[in-house]
């Protein structure tokens, strides 16, 4: 198991390449998410993310071992970007390796609801008209 967090562009695919994957296993579930250009309607150009360090590794690795509580899987990579950030940089990776496609399933989509629930990322985005703003409520309505 690994947790990442990072101040350097991702790319997914390169990094995903290099990632040993464990013996045994039958699936691998991946979830890349990307910022958008997008947020309440109106249109950003960019995002800083800020973060605890300590505090934030702790918390994903919390959720990392609660979702290894609930399914059985061989691996799993989580890295998080913090920092500047673009429309289109890859924000978050979450990969799961295990014998069977049900439990990566799982396991990885309860990993990446849980982080976005409870893991401490604070967001500024700087909007097309220049306003800078904090985030107060990520996607699920829970505030930052």
């Amino acid at each position: 198991m690994q947790i990442v967090i990072s101040e350097e562009r991702i790319d997914p695919w390169q990094t995903l390449s290099q990632y040993p994957a464990p013996a045994g296993y039958g699936a691998t579930a991946i979830f890349i998410g990307t910022m958008r250009d997008f947020n309440q309607g109106d249109d950003v150009t960019a995002m800083f993310l800020e973060h605890y360090p300590g505090m934030t590794e702790k918390q994903l690795l919390n959720i990392v071992t609660a979702a290894s509580q609930q399914w059985t899987f061989e691996d799993c990579l989580l890295i998080h970007r913090v920092g500047e950030v673009k429309p289109q940089d890859t924000l978050v990776i979450v990969a799961v390796w295990s014998k069977h496609r049900g439990d990566a399933f799982d396991a990885s989509r309860f990993i990446m609801e849980t982080l976005k629930h409870q893991a401490p990322f604070w967001k500024r985005e700087t909007l097309v008209s220049g306003e800078i703003r904090w985030v107060e409520r990520n996607s699920n309505g829970y505030s930052q």
